[in-house]
């Protein structure tokens, strides 16, 4: 099963971003299984977007519990819902 992650991120979180940044990549790979697409969001509050495959729900809040920057308080909030993919590539699926 695939979820959409999707993060914000605390106000004026910049600094925590810049410090926190290679852990979180370093995380990402090292769950490159899981986590099949990430990126930060270009929105005045910040914030960011996963893909994820797995099991259920709990699996992902794990995920996002481990992320460098959760535990460092970057993230604000976090909605996770269930995604079905329909079309991709120019092609419907």
């Amino acid at each position: 099963m695939i979820f959409a992650v999707l993060f914000a991120d605390v106000p004026d979180g910049h600094t925590l971003r810049q410090a926190h940044i290679t852990a979180h990549l370093d995380f990402l790979e090292a769950h490159s299984a899981e986590i099949k697409a990430a990126g930060p969001l270009d929105r005045a509050a910040g914030g960011g977007l996963w893909l994820v495959e797995a099991q259920d729900r709990s699996q992902v809040e794990a995920l996002v519990r481990e992320d460098p920057f959760w535990a460092a308080g970057l993230r604000a909030d976090v909605e996770i819902a269930p995604w079905r993919r329909v079309f991709a590539d120019g092609e419907r699926l």
